[in-house]
C-alpha cells in the first residue's frame, strides 16, 4: 500500500506528523489512537517504560498490518508509528491514524490496528515501578 507510513523509532512520536500523512481530500473522516504511558499498573506505580523492538521484523509486521487494514476496509491512508526506548510518563509510545471515506471504517480500522499491533508485532514494554523493581509486560 502505497499511502503508508510505518516506523519504529527512538524519537519522539508526532500527532502531527500522522495527520498529515492521512490527509486526503477523500476521506470523510480521520481517526487517531494515540498510547501513552500512564503512571500506574496492575503491578503498582510506574516511572516510566522501555520499549525494545526487533526493527527489521517489526518495521515489517507494522507494514503488513497496514496492508491488512487495506484490505479489510475501504481506506485512505494509514500512518503507525511506536517508539522505543526510555519514556517518560504522559509520552506517546505509539500513534495511528486512519483515513477513509466514512467514519465507521475509520474508528474500526484503527482500533483493530492497535489490538494486532500489541499480538503480532515484536515491541516488548519494561515498567518502572517506583518501589525499584522493573517488570516486563508481555501483551499489552
Amino acid at each position: 500500500m502505497s499511502d503508508t507510513l510505518t516506523r519504529v523509532t527512538s524519537d519522539a512520536l508526532s500527532v502531527d506528523e500522522a495527520l498529515a500523512f492521512v490527509a486526503d481530500p477523500g476521506a470523510g473522516g480521520t481517526c487517531v489512537f494515540v498510547g501513552t504511558v500512564r503512571d500506574h499498573s496492575a503491578a503498582g506505580d510506574v516511572t516510566g517504560l522501555r520499549y525494545e523492538a526487533w526493527d527489521e521484523l517489526a518495521e515489517r509486521r507494522l507494514f503488513e498490518l497496514a496492508a491488512e487494514l487495506a484490505g479489510r476496509w475501504d481506506l485512505r491512508k494509514v500512518a503507525i508509528l511506536h517508539r522505543t526506548g526510555d519514556l517518560s510518563i504522559g509520552e506517546a509510545s505509539v500513534v495511528i491514524a486512519v483515513s477513509a471515506p466514512h467514519r465507521p471504517e475509520a474508528f474500526e480500522a484503527c482500533r483493530h490496528a492497535i489490538e494486532r499491533l500489541k499480538e503480532d508485532v515484536p515491541i516488548w514494554k519494561k515498567e518502572a515501578l517506583t518501589s525499584g523493581e522493573a517488570q516486563w509486560v508481555m501483551g499489552s
